[in-house]
Protein backbone atom coordinates (compact mmCIF):
# COMPACT_ATOMS: atom_id res chain seq x y z
CA UNK A 1 0.00 0.00 0.00
CA UNK A 2 1.59 3.20 -0.76
CA UNK A 3 0.26 6.96 -1.63
CA UNK A 4 0.78 8.84 -4.66
CA UNK A 5 1.44 11.66 -6.97
CA UNK A 6 -0.81 12.00 -9.70
CA UNK A 7 0.50 9.64 -12.69
CA UNK A 8 0.02 8.62 -16.40
CA UNK A 9 -1.98 5.18 -16.55
CA UNK A 10 -0.27 2.18 -18.13
CA UNK A 11 -2.51 -0.54 -19.33
CA UNK A 12 -0.10 -2.93 -20.58
CA UNK A 13 0.81 -4.79 -18.03
CA UNK A 14 -2.79 -6.83 -14.67
CA UNK A 15 -2.63 -7.32 -10.62
CA UNK A 16 -2.98 -5.96 -7.46
CA UNK A 17 -0.82 -5.46 -2.13
CA UNK A 18 0.11 -4.96 0.46
CA UNK A 19 -1.06 -1.97 2.98
CA UNK A 20 -3.31 1.99 4.06
CA UNK A 21 -5.94 2.80 6.38
CA UNK A 22 -10.83 5.06 11.53
CA UNK A 23 -14.24 7.46 11.38
CA UNK A 24 -17.97 6.08 12.31
CA UNK A 25 -19.68 4.53 9.03
CA UNK A 26 -22.78 2.63 9.24
CA UNK A 27 -23.42 -0.19 6.99
CA UNK A 28 -26.32 2.32 5.59
CA UNK A 29 -23.50 5.08 5.30
CA UNK A 30 -20.82 3.22 3.54
CA UNK A 31 -21.68 1.84 -0.12
CA UNK A 32 -18.48 0.34 0.43
CA UNK A 33 -19.57 -2.61 0.64
CA UNK A 34 -23.27 -2.28 0.07
CA UNK A 35 -22.68 -6.20 0.41
CA UNK A 36 -25.44 -8.81 1.54
CA UNK A 37 -24.63 -9.44 4.94
CA UNK A 38 -27.23 -12.19 6.86
CA UNK A 39 -26.03 -15.50 6.61
CA UNK A 40 -24.09 -14.77 3.00
CA UNK A 41 -21.01 -14.19 4.98
CA UNK A 42 -20.94 -17.41 5.48
CA UNK A 43 -21.41 -19.17 2.52
CA UNK A 44 -18.66 -20.54 0.81
CA UNK A 45 -18.27 -21.77 -2.89
CA UNK A 46 -16.54 -24.57 -4.99
CA UNK A 47 -12.92 -23.44 -5.20
CA UNK A 48 -12.95 -25.43 -8.42
CA UNK A 49 -15.85 -23.40 -10.09
CA UNK A 50 -14.17 -19.69 -9.16
CA UNK A 51 -13.42 -18.68 -13.33
CA UNK A 52 -10.31 -16.59 -14.79
CA UNK A 53 -11.80 -13.53 -13.90
CA UNK A 54 -14.14 -11.89 -11.06
CA UNK A 55 -15.55 -8.43 -12.00
CA UNK A 56 -16.15 -7.53 -8.71
CA UNK A 57 -19.19 -4.90 -8.05
CA UNK A 58 -19.65 -2.64 -5.41
CA UNK A 59 -19.57 1.28 -4.77
CA UNK A 60 -16.15 2.70 -4.59
CA UNK A 61 -14.60 0.21 -2.01
CA UNK A 62 -10.82 -0.15 -3.74
CA UNK A 63 -9.84 -2.77 -1.79
CA UNK A 64 -5.82 -2.72 -1.36
CA UNK A 65 -5.55 -5.84 0.59
CA UNK A 66 -7.45 -9.67 0.01
CA UNK A 67 -6.58 -13.13 0.72
CA UNK A 68 -8.00 -16.61 0.42
CA UNK A 69 -10.20 -17.84 3.45
CA UNK A 70 -9.78 -21.72 3.49
CA UNK A 71 -12.98 -21.59 5.54
CA UNK A 72 -15.34 -20.15 3.27
CA UNK A 73 -13.13 -21.61 0.41
CA UNK A 74 -13.82 -17.72 -0.87
CA UNK A 75 -12.17 -14.13 -0.78
CA UNK A 76 -11.84 -11.78 1.55
CA UNK A 77 -11.43 -8.01 0.50
CA UNK A 78 -10.67 -4.98 2.52
CA UNK A 79 -11.26 -0.89 1.75
CA UNK A 80 -9.31 2.12 1.07
CA UNK A 81 -12.52 3.95 1.26
CA UNK A 82 -14.80 2.20 3.94
CA UNK A 83 -12.26 0.28 6.27
CA UNK A 84 -14.45 -2.33 5.66
CA UNK A 85 -13.91 -6.43 5.29
CA UNK A 86 -15.98 -8.44 2.61
CA UNK A 87 -16.64 -11.94 1.50
CA UNK A 88 -16.26 -12.08 -2.10
CA UNK A 89 -17.22 -15.32 -4.52
CA UNK A 90 -17.07 -16.52 -8.15
CA UNK A 91 -20.02 -13.65 -8.61
CA UNK A 92 -17.96 -10.59 -7.62
CA UNK A 93 -20.51 -9.91 -5.13
CA UNK A 94 -19.09 -8.59 -1.49
CA UNK A 95 -20.95 -9.39 1.43
CA UNK A 96 -20.06 -7.31 4.36
CA UNK A 97 -17.93 -9.18 7.24
CA UNK A 98 -16.13 -6.46 9.09
CA UNK A 99 -18.08 -2.91 9.38
CA UNK A 100 -15.87 -1.18 12.45
CA UNK A 101 -15.95 2.25 12.28
CA UNK A 102 -13.13 2.11 14.22
CA UNK A 103 -10.71 0.81 10.92
CA UNK A 104 -10.89 4.14 8.48
CA UNK A 105 -9.39 1.88 6.22
CA UNK A 106 -8.39 -1.73 5.70
CA UNK A 107 -4.59 -2.76 4.09
CA UNK A 108 -3.05 -6.09 4.28
CA UNK A 109 -5.63 -9.30 5.38
CA UNK A 110 -4.72 -12.36 6.66
CA UNK A 111 -6.29 -15.57 8.41
CA UNK A 112 -5.41 -17.70 11.08
CA UNK A 113 -8.03 -20.53 10.92
CA UNK A 114 -5.72 -22.69 13.37
CA UNK A 115 -7.14 -19.81 15.88
CA UNK A 116 -9.88 -18.38 14.11
CA UNK A 117 -8.52 -15.52 13.68
CA UNK A 118 -9.11 -12.49 10.94
CA UNK A 119 -6.10 -9.97 10.90
CA UNK A 120 -5.87 -6.40 9.46
CA UNK A 121 -3.98 -3.40 9.34
CA UNK A 122 -5.81 -0.46 9.39
CA UNK A 123 -5.84 3.43 9.94
CA UNK A 124 -5.78 6.99 8.20
CA UNK A 125 -3.79 6.76 5.47
CA UNK A 126 -1.30 9.86 4.54
CA UNK A 127 -1.74 11.11 1.01
CA UNK A 128 -0.43 14.38 0.65
CA UNK A 129 -1.41 17.62 3.31
CA UNK A 130 -4.86 18.38 0.99
CA UNK A 131 -5.42 14.31 0.82
CA UNK A 132 -8.21 12.55 2.35
CA UNK A 133 -8.93 9.31 1.02
CA UNK A 134 -11.25 7.44 3.50
CA UNK A 135 -14.64 8.41 4.28
CA UNK A 136 -13.71 8.60 7.63
CA UNK A 137 -10.07 10.54 7.05
CA UNK A 138 -9.84 13.48 9.29
CA UNK A 139 -6.48 15.97 8.93
CA UNK A 140 -5.71 15.18 13.04
CA UNK A 141 -5.51 11.93 12.41
CA UNK A 142 -3.94 11.30 8.71
CA UNK A 143 -0.53 9.06 9.15
CA UNK A 144 -0.63 8.93 12.75
CA UNK A 145 -3.73 6.35 13.62
CA UNK A 146 -2.63 3.08 12.77
CA UNK A 147 -2.72 -0.30 14.05
CA UNK A 148 -3.30 -4.14 13.23
CA UNK A 149 -7.08 -5.11 14.12
CA UNK A 150 -7.56 -8.73 15.06
CA UNK A 151 -11.10 -10.30 14.48
CA UNK A 152 -13.36 -13.34 14.81
CA UNK A 153 -12.84 -14.97 11.17
CA UNK A 154 -16.21 -16.85 12.09
CA UNK A 155 -18.33 -13.32 12.90
CA UNK A 156 -16.44 -10.77 12.13
CA UNK A 157 -16.10 -9.58 15.83
CA UNK A 158 -13.25 -7.00 16.94
CA UNK A 159 -11.47 -9.20 19.61
CA UNK A 160 -8.79 -6.99 19.57
CA UNK A 161 -6.82 -3.69 18.33
CA UNK A 162 -3.43 -3.34 18.48
CA UNK A 163 -1.69 0.64 18.44
CA UNK A 164 1.12 1.16 16.20
CA UNK A 165 1.38 4.53 15.52
CA UNK A 166 2.73 5.58 19.07
CA UNK A 167 6.20 7.11 18.21
CA UNK A 168 6.47 10.63 16.58
CA UNK A 169 6.05 10.92 12.98
CA UNK A 170 4.25 9.37 10.09
CA UNK A 171 3.21 5.80 10.24
CA UNK A 172 1.68 3.31 7.63
CA UNK A 173 0.54 -0.31 8.80
CA UNK A 174 0.94 -1.72 5.44
CA UNK A 175 1.13 -5.36 4.94
CA UNK A 176 1.15 -8.33 7.52
CA UNK A 177 2.72 -12.10 7.98
CA UNK A 178 2.31 -14.67 10.29
CA UNK A 179 4.86 -17.21 11.64
CA UNK A 180 3.37 -20.78 13.07
CA UNK A 181 3.53 -19.63 16.46
CA UNK A 182 0.19 -16.70 15.53
CA UNK A 183 3.07 -14.14 15.93
CA UNK A 184 1.92 -10.74 13.90
CA UNK A 185 4.75 -8.92 12.05
CA UNK A 186 3.70 -5.18 10.05
CA UNK A 187 5.57 -3.49 8.04
CA UNK A 188 5.45 0.40 8.73
CA UNK A 189 6.22 1.82 5.17
CA UNK A 190 7.09 5.00 6.06
CA UNK A 191 9.17 4.42 9.59
CA UNK A 192 11.47 1.40 8.04
CA UNK A 193 10.09 -0.47 10.71
CA UNK A 194 8.59 -3.84 10.93
CA UNK A 195 6.07 -4.37 14.31
CA UNK A 196 5.69 -7.67 15.97
CA UNK A 197 2.22 -8.50 17.71
CA UNK A 198 1.95 -11.79 20.14
CA UNK A 199 -1.27 -13.56 19.54
CA UNK A 200 -2.15 -11.51 23.06
CA UNK A 201 -1.76 -8.48 21.19
CA UNK A 202 1.35 -7.38 22.99
CA UNK A 203 3.48 -5.29 20.04
CA UNK A 204 7.34 -4.78 20.15
CA UNK A 205 9.53 -3.27 17.50
CA UNK A 206 10.90 -6.42 15.89
CA UNK A 207 13.13 -4.52 13.77
CA UNK A 208 14.40 -0.73 12.51
CA UNK A 209 16.95 -1.04 10.07
CA UNK A 210 18.66 1.77 7.65
CA UNK A 211 18.22 -0.64 4.37
CA UNK A 212 14.53 -0.62 5.16
CA UNK A 213 13.92 3.00 5.42
CA UNK A 214 13.24 4.80 2.86
CA UNK A 215 13.49 8.28 4.15
CA UNK A 216 11.33 11.94 2.58
CA UNK A 217 11.74 13.12 -0.65
CA UNK A 218 12.46 16.83 -1.72
CA UNK A 219 8.98 18.34 -0.91
CA UNK A 220 8.91 16.73 3.01
CA UNK A 221 6.36 13.68 1.46
CA UNK A 222 7.42 10.39 3.13
CA UNK A 223 8.24 7.97 0.37
CA UNK A 224 6.83 4.27 0.37
CA UNK A 225 9.62 1.84 1.96
CA UNK A 226 9.03 -1.67 3.43
CA UNK A 227 5.87 -2.96 1.95
CA UNK A 228 5.01 -6.84 1.26
CA UNK A 229 6.04 -9.32 3.55
CA UNK A 230 5.54 -13.53 4.15
CA UNK A 231 6.75 -15.80 6.03
CA UNK A 232 9.40 -18.70 4.73
CA UNK A 233 9.58 -21.95 5.54
CA UNK A 234 13.44 -22.33 7.64
CA UNK A 235 12.16 -19.49 10.10
CA UNK A 236 12.63 -16.75 8.39
CA UNK A 237 10.96 -13.22 6.68
CA UNK A 238 11.33 -12.15 3.36
CA UNK A 239 10.40 -8.36 2.48
CA UNK A 240 10.70 -5.88 -0.25
CA UNK A 241 10.63 -2.27 -0.29
CA UNK A 242 8.36 -0.68 -2.43
CA UNK A 243 10.58 1.89 -4.15
CA UNK A 244 14.17 0.23 -4.78
CA UNK A 245 12.88 -3.23 -5.55
CA UNK A 246 15.02 -3.85 -3.09
CA UNK A 247 14.25 -8.31 -1.24
CA UNK A 248 15.48 -8.86 2.44
CA UNK A 249 16.04 -11.82 4.56
CA UNK A 250 15.39 -11.45 7.86
CA UNK A 251 15.49 -14.57 10.49
CA UNK A 252 13.32 -14.93 13.12
CA UNK A 253 15.96 -15.68 16.00
CA UNK A 254 18.02 -12.63 14.89
CA UNK A 255 16.64 -10.11 13.05
CA UNK A 256 19.89 -7.48 13.37
CA UNK A 257 21.07 -9.91 10.33
CA UNK A 258 18.78 -8.85 8.16
CA UNK A 259 20.49 -9.39 4.52
CA UNK A 260 19.76 -7.47 1.05
CA UNK A 261 18.30 -10.78 -1.13
CA UNK A 262 20.52 -10.96 -4.10
CA UNK A 263 18.60 -10.16 -7.45
CA UNK A 264 18.32 -10.95 -11.04
CA UNK A 265 16.70 -7.82 -11.57
CA UNK A 266 14.79 -5.29 -9.09
CA UNK A 267 11.25 -5.60 -8.27
CA UNK A 268 10.39 -1.68 -8.52
CA UNK A 269 7.08 -0.95 -7.56
CA UNK A 270 6.72 -4.01 -5.45
CA UNK A 271 3.72 -4.39 -3.62
CA UNK A 272 2.06 -7.46 -2.19
CA UNK A 273 3.96 -10.97 -2.06
CA UNK A 274 2.96 -14.15 -1.61
CA UNK A 275 4.76 -17.62 -0.95
CA UNK A 276 3.79 -20.92 -2.34
CA UNK A 277 4.20 -23.88 -0.75
CA UNK A 278 6.33 -24.81 -4.00
CA UNK A 279 9.02 -21.94 -3.04
CA UNK A 280 7.65 -19.98 -5.56
CA UNK A 281 7.67 -15.99 -4.85
CA UNK A 282 5.07 -13.81 -5.95
CA UNK A 283 4.96 -10.41 -6.38
CA UNK A 284 2.79 -7.71 -7.73
CA UNK A 285 4.07 -4.45 -9.05
CA UNK A 286 2.39 -1.37 -9.99
CA UNK A 287 3.99 2.15 -11.29
CA UNK A 288 1.82 4.40 -8.44
CA UNK A 289 4.79 6.08 -7.32
CA UNK A 290 7.45 3.91 -9.27
CA UNK A 291 8.90 3.37 -12.20
CA UNK A 292 8.75 0.00 -12.72
CA UNK A 293 5.72 -1.71 -14.47
CA UNK A 294 2.06 -3.33 -14.07
CA UNK A 295 3.11 -7.12 -13.37
CA UNK A 296 2.97 -10.02 -11.73
CA UNK A 297 6.51 -11.21 -11.22
CA UNK A 298 7.36 -14.81 -9.93
CA UNK A 299 10.39 -15.98 -8.42
CA UNK A 300 12.96 -18.74 -7.19
CA UNK A 301 15.74 -19.50 -5.18
CA UNK A 302 18.23 -22.60 -4.80
CA UNK A 303 19.92 -21.07 -2.10
CA UNK A 304 17.71 -20.62 0.63
CA UNK A 305 16.80 -17.06 -0.31
CA UNK A 306 20.47 -15.72 -0.15
CA UNK A 307 19.19 -15.04 -3.96
CA UNK A 308 16.54 -15.18 -6.30
CA UNK A 309 15.79 -14.92 -10.03
CA UNK A 310 12.96 -13.81 -11.80
CA UNK A 311 11.35 -16.69 -13.41
CA UNK A 312 8.48 -14.72 -15.16
CA UNK A 313 7.05 -12.13 -15.27
CA UNK A 314 3.45 -11.29 -16.70
CA UNK A 315 1.85 -7.84 -17.84
CA UNK A 316 -1.58 -6.66 -16.38
CA UNK A 317 -4.20 -5.82 -18.27
CA UNK A 318 -5.65 -3.50 -14.90
CA UNK A 319 -3.64 -0.71 -13.51
CA UNK A 320 -2.41 -0.68 -10.54
CA UNK A 321 -2.25 -4.14 -9.59
CA UNK A 322 -1.50 -4.75 -5.73
CA UNK A 323 -1.49 -7.94 -4.30
CA UNK A 324 -1.98 -11.71 -4.70
CA UNK A 325 -3.61 -14.45 -3.15
CA UNK A 326 -2.77 -18.13 -3.46
CA UNK A 327 -5.81 -20.50 -4.22
CA UNK A 328 -6.71 -23.92 -4.86
CA UNK A 329 -8.25 -22.69 -8.09
CA UNK A 330 -5.15 -20.91 -8.60
CA UNK A 331 -2.69 -17.41 -7.97
CA UNK A 332 -5.24 -14.41 -8.14
CA UNK A 333 -4.31 -10.61 -7.93
CA UNK A 334 -5.94 -7.84 -7.45
CA UNK A 335 -6.96 -5.09 -8.88
CA UNK A 336 -8.97 -1.92 -8.02
CA UNK A 337 -8.30 1.65 -9.20
CA UNK A 338 -6.43 2.35 -6.22
CA UNK A 339 -4.11 4.90 -8.20
CA UNK A 340 -7.23 7.00 -8.99
CA UNK A 341 -8.01 7.48 -5.54
CA UNK A 342 -4.07 8.09 -4.39
CA UNK A 343 -3.62 10.21 -7.33
CA UNK A 344 -6.56 12.91 -6.73
CA UNK A 345 -6.31 12.43 -2.70
CA UNK A 346 -9.62 11.11 -2.51
CA UNK A 347 -11.40 13.05 -4.51
CA UNK A 348 -12.02 10.49 -7.33
CA UNK A 349 -12.99 7.40 -6.89
CA UNK A 350 -13.88 4.17 -8.96
CA UNK A 351 -16.29 1.67 -8.68
CA UNK A 352 -15.51 -1.99 -8.81
CA UNK A 353 -12.19 -4.28 -8.67
CA UNK A 354 -11.01 -7.09 -10.53
CA UNK A 355 -10.06 -10.35 -8.97
CA UNK A 356 -7.53 -11.94 -12.21
CA UNK A 357 -6.36 -15.52 -12.29
CA UNK A 358 -2.46 -15.92 -13.67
Amino acid sequence: MLFARPRRRRMSFAGSGALALAAALTLSASPAAHADRHDSTQRSVSASSLPGVIQGVGHAIHPEGFTWDPTRNAFLIGSLRHGTISVVGADGVPRTLVDDPSMIATGGIRVDPVRNRLLATYGDVYAGPDSLLSTGSRPETRGRYVGLAIFNLTTGALEKRVDLGQSPGLHLANDLALDPRGNAYVTDSFTGKIFKITPSGTASTFLYDEKLDAGYDANGMPNVGVNGIVHARGGFLITVRYDTGQLFRIPLHRPEAVREITLSEPLLGADGMALAADGTLYAATNTIRSNGVEALFKLRSHDGWRSARVVSKEASPEAAPTTVALTPSGDYVLSSNVDVLFGSGGRETRDGFVIRRY
